[in-house]
């Protein structure tokens, strides 16, 4: 069941294609070619009598669909083997199932816009599947158009969205998306990286109850729910406790607030009523200076009746009164002048007093120089004494003169010596810069340039293995045999020219693989690198006997007249293991390389010389036979560019300069010893001429110093004579000080008596001006002025305080105390000394209460209302909170412990799959922590070797076909535990060895065709002889040829017929 498509077997040839079902009972497509009239439509869905799961696949229709025209397959219930050659289209049936069933086109891995699955030239494609109903088969209907890249659906052949459609493929559990039910091709190397959360996902889906990954997504919910209130609950507690430690914290300043403002409404109390007490006492002494003037007044009044004859006598002494004190005025004259003679004389005095102490300190000063020359005196002659001591022990300067003539011809041959040896420490630097001037030639400089090229290319573009190579360059003593770096960095083209045919011939993942020659260092660098560092690297082993020198099964002489010129394995040099491994899996010893005139008689090379593999110029070409027909079928692609071969180094020219970079290391090697031992040698000749230095210095010395001696002596003698002759009379000086000093305090005498004199004339003339009488006036009338000045005071006082007062309170000049002030100050003091005393002390108790703020009490306030607010929300916080966690309790029993057990089932299986294959497996529920249901997975490991340990299934620990085993065997373990209806692996079998690959198809055949499991869908393009099949599985065979018969002209039956008929007719012949 196929349709035509262009496809070349041999060079001008054109070929259909036909998948032929091997159950007779199976429909037989129809096909056509793009030309041909639409095919008729398909019988109405109704309910199958075959042994189907509900929603498994009974038939698949493809219209301008990739490379088909038009193409109908009818599998069958159990396990379905899909078998064609490579690009037949196999893969276009799955990629059928996953777009028909609504799938995105993006999951396969082709194409991620739908109208590129539509045949080349065709404007409209169409996908149609069949699934199994109990109640009615369903038929959904995919049909895409090209140019608006859209796609219109249909359910039973009636119009609907796509929507709807994946509704009813969901409730049949069909899930496409599913790595763990539908593995195309291009995403098997995708299942190993699932990571152990993913897979337990894919497996929930896949064959755990419907309701299993609903509980696990509400958990997950519950869980973050819960984690949310966890943190939030834990906020707002750990906020309320700081707010109520604050809050006690500023407890106590707000109760002394409070005291404090209590005493301060005391104060204002008092001192309103201060102003109304002192009003009351000012105006009761108002009354009673009033009083005492109205009495006053009427005694001045008959005073002024009888003062008549008393006004004369007032005025006589009134004029007596104006001649006195015209006296005491010329009194205070005299006393004036008296006072500043007598400060002149004190200051004179004053004066004398320091001549005196002047001309003592003078004589003080002398006596301390005489007896500070005394004492020089006394250490000169002692010092002269002593030198003259040293000069008499001192050794004839004449015997010294030999031994320094001695050291001086030792100490000129040093430096001769120690001159010789740093000229040839000149010399060796310089011969040392000349090798490394050498060294850093250009071309050994461009030779580390190339491979630092090779390093580079590496480095941009597979990081990891360019961090292994260093890891390797320094730690090559872990490793017993010969391990050689990646084999692109240790490949050397002879001709950068030829870079591309070994760049296309050699896959990239093993051009940058390292090449062991032992499992044991391969076992030992993958577990550093991929397991330790985590680096995504490739590892190859060398055969153990070498294929390097192998000769090809043809010579080249037989093959130059057809354009070839050369073998791969001689266009470029390489490490034997790396020749080796090459040609054991490369072959590069038997494909020719050709030129231009290769390809223009291409057909004729092919037919003649059997090659199966060759390059010309641009192409390469492979030749296979058809197991079929035994017809020859070539094909061909065009060279990449080279990227990372074109690096080339002259191999003789290499090791011309690994040599002479050796004998320069070796040089310099020499040189720098030749110079430590220099350094040494100038090191000691510099410490003996310092020595010698030393002790002719010494000697010198010794030689001078009796002439030294006898200098310092002459001087100190002079110096001796001159402070001798510096002689001071201190007797004499004494005398001359002694008589100053008496004439001084004579004078200070005479000007002490005439200061006693001035200072008497002085207190005279103050005790004749107190003698002076004084007169008064108005002594009558006097006592009534001053009882009036203090009534208009008062008076005024009381205007003032009842101001005041009223000011206090606030009250206007028509209103009466408020009641509540009444009230108030009948509980306080009512004189003015209480309420100053009460006054005092609540101020003073008010001063106590320092470094209060309002905004204190303020923030207190609010912070209760705040932490009775959140009281209430954690209140209710930690109730929602407990809900929650009894929901999780619940959903956890009836998720977790059926999980437990589909996981022990299929751990059970799959550690059986691999024990039948003496290997070994389990699968396990892992997770760091019971509460976090958002890190829970499905652990895989496995072991493919007795010496190794179980290591977790990863993309870069296991080999490609370790990790396709290990994939298969998960997947058949979920076959019989499976409740989706079907079940698509694309190709897996691929990267496996011939016993793993009949091991896994033997389990896939005896799993996958018992009683009751789903539909098995497994594409391959090859399978290997003598292989086990069962009755229930359904073969379809993909096939392409340019003999296959036209769709109207394909008929199971008539075929069938017209066999029965010969088998029927040749007895009779």
């Amino acid at each position: 069941m196929a349709t035509p498509s262009r496809k070349s077997s041999t060079p001008g040839t054109v070929a259909s294609k036909r998948a032929l079902p091997r159950d007779p009972s199976s429909e037989v497509p129809s096909k056509r070619k793009s030309s041909a009239p639409p095919a008729p439509p398909p019988p109405p869905p109704l309910p199958s009598s075959r042994p189907f799961v509900e929603g498994s696949i009974v038939r698949i229709v493809m219209e301008n669909f990739l490379t088909y025209d038009i193409c109908e397959v009818s599998p069958g219930p159990h396990l379905n083997m899909i078998i064609g050659a490579n690009g037949t289209g196999k893969s276009s049936i799955v990629c059928a199932i996953c777009l028909g069933l609504a799938g995105k086109p993006a999951f396969m891995g082709r194409a991620d816009k739908v109208g590129f699955f539509v045949k080349r030239g065709c404007s409209k494609g169409m996908v149609e599947i069949e699934l199994f109903r109990t109640s009615g088969n369903l038929i959904i209907t995919r049909e895409i158009d090209v140019a608006k890249n859209q796609s219109s659906w249909f359910i039973n052949k009636k119009s609907t969205t796509q929507k709807v459609v994946e509704e009813q493929v969901a409730a049949l559990n069909i899930q496409v998306g599913n790595l763990c039910q539908f593995l195309p091709q291009d995403k098997v190397g995708e299942f190993a990286k699932l990571s152990k959360i993913e897979l337990l996902e894919a497996t929930e889906k896949s064959i755990g109850p419907p309701e299993m990954h609903r509980y696990h997504c509400e958990l997950k919910n519950f869980r973050e729910k819960e984690k949310q209130l966890e943190t939030s609950c834990k906020e707002k507690t750990e906020y309320l406790e700081k707010m109520i430690q604050r809050n006690e914290r500023y407890k106590q300043d707000v109760e002394r607030f409070y005291e404090r403002k209590r005493h301060l409404d005391l104060i204002e109390m008092l001192e309103a009523k201060r102003p109304w007490v002192e009003y009351e006492n000012v105006r009761q002494e108002y009354e009673e200076v009033k009083l005492a003037r109205d009495r006053v007044k009427e005694e001045v009044r008959k005073l002024k009746e009888g003062q008549i004859p008393m006004t004369r006598r007032i005025e006589e002494i009134e004029r007596q009164r104006h001649t006195l004190e015209a006296r005491i005025k010329e009194k205070a004259t005299d006393i004036k002048e008296t006072s500043q003679k007598c400060k002149q004389k004190q200051d004179i005095i004053e004066r004398k007093d320091k001549q005196i102490e002047e001309l003592q300190q003078a004589l003080t000063v002398k006596q301390n120089e005489e007896h500070d020359r005394q004492r020089r005196i006394s250490n000169t002659r002692k010092m002269i004494e002593d030198l003259q001591n040293e000069l008499k022990t001192t050794e004839n300067c004449e015997n010294l003169q030999p031994q320094i003539d001695a050291i001086t011809n030792d100490l000129r041959r040093v430096q001769d010596e120690k001159a010789l040896c740093e000229g040839e420490v000149i010399d060796k630097r310089g011969e040392k810069e000349s090798l490394e001037k050498e060294r850093k030639s250009d071309n050994i400089v461009r030779f580390d340039n190339l491979m630092n090229q090779k390093e580079d290319k590496l480095r941009q573009r597979y990081r990891d293995t360019y961090d292994a190579v260093l890891w390797l360059r320094n730690n090559r003593d872990k490793f017993k045999q010969r391990v050689c770096e990646p084999i692109m960095l240790t490949i050397n083209m002879k001709d950068n020219k030829n870079a591309k045919y070994i760049e296309n011939h050699i896959s990239s993942n093993d051009l940058r693989a390292f090449v062991f020659e032992s499992q044991e260092d391969m076992e030992i660098f993958l577990k550093e690198i991929r397991d330790n560092k985590k680096l995504r690297v490739n590892a190859v082993i060398a055969p153990k006997s070498s294929y390097a020198d192998k000769a090809p099964s043809r010579s080249l002489n037989e093959l130059k007249p057809y354009g070839f010129f050369s073998y791969l394995r001689e266009l470029f040099d390489a490490p034997d293991p790396v020749m080796s491994f090459l040609c054991c899996h490369y072959h590069i010893h038997e494909v020719p390389v050709g030129t231009e005139r290769t390809r223009e008689r291409i057909e004729r090379v092919i037919q003649e010389t059997r090659l199966k593999q060759m390059y010309t110029a641009e192409e390469k070409y492979v030749v296979k036979t058809s197991f079929y027909s035994n017809k020859v079928i070539s094909s061909n692609t065009s060279l990449k560019v080279a990227q990372f071969l074109t690096v080339t180094v002259d191999l003789e020219q290499r090791r011309h300069l690994e040599e002479q970079l050796k004998e320069i290391n070796r040089k310099l090697q020499a040189v720098e010893a030749g110079l430590i031992a220099l350094c040494e040698r100038n090191k000691h000749l510099e410490h003996k001429d310092n020595e010698l230095r030393q002790k002719k210095k010494e000697l010198l010395e010794r030689k001078t110093k009796k002439r030294q001696l006898e200098q310092k002596i002459s001087s100190k003698l002079g110096s001796l004579k001159l402070m001798e002759q510096d002689t001071c009379n201190l007797e004499e000086e004494e005398r001359k000080a002694s008589t100053k000093i008496k004439e001084i305090n004579v004078q200070k005498a005479k000007l002490v008596t005439e200061l006693t004199n001035f200072v008497k004339v002085r207190h005279f003339l103050k005790n004749s001006s107190k003698g002076i009488p004084r007169w008064r006036s108005g002594l009558a009338p006097q006592h009534f002025i001053e009882l009036d000045e203090s009534r208009q005071r008062l008076l005024q006082k009381c205007k003032e305080l009842m101001k005041r007062a009223r000011q206090v309170c606030n009250l206007g000049a028509e209103q009466t105390v408020p009641q509540e002030y009444q009230t108030a100050f009948q509980d306080l003091p009512n004189t003015l000394d209480e309420i100053d005393a009460l006054l005092t002390e609540e101020r003073s108790r008010a001063s106590c209460f320092t470094g209060l703020n309002p905004t204190v009490v303020e923030e207190y306030t609010k912070r209760e209302e705040e932490i009775e607010q959140l009281t209430e929300e954690l209140k209710i916080k930690k109730v929602e909170l407990d809900k929650y966690r009894e929901n999780i309790s619940q959903v956890k029993e009836r998720w977790l412990n059926p999980l437990k057990e589909l996981v022990e089932k299929i751990n059970e299986k799959f550690s059986n799959f691999f024990s039948s294959m003496q290997c070994a497996g389990e699968v396990d529920l892992h997770t760091e922590n019971e509460e976090d249901y958002d890190k829970y997975g499905i652990r895989i490991r496995v072991k493919f070797r007795s010496s190794t340990q179980l290591h977790e299934l990863t993309p870069h620990h296991q080999s490609g076909g370790e990790r396709s085993v290990s994939t298969m065997l998960y997947l058949m373990a979920l076959q019989e535990l499976n409740r989706c209806p079907f079940r698509v692996v694309d190709e897996i079998n691929q990267g496996m060895d011939p016993i793993n690959e009949r091991r896994v198809f033997e389990m896939v055949v005896n799993t996958a065709c018992k009683e009751n499991t789903s539909q098995y869908f497994f594409i391959t393009p090859k399978l290997l002889q003598n292989l086990p099949y069962s009755e229930k599985m359904t073969v379809l065979f993909v096939y392409n040829g340019p003999h296959m018969l036209e769709p109207n002209r394909w008929n199971l039956k008539a075929f069938q017929r017209r066999r029965r008929r010969i088998t029927f007719t040749q007895p009779s012949q």
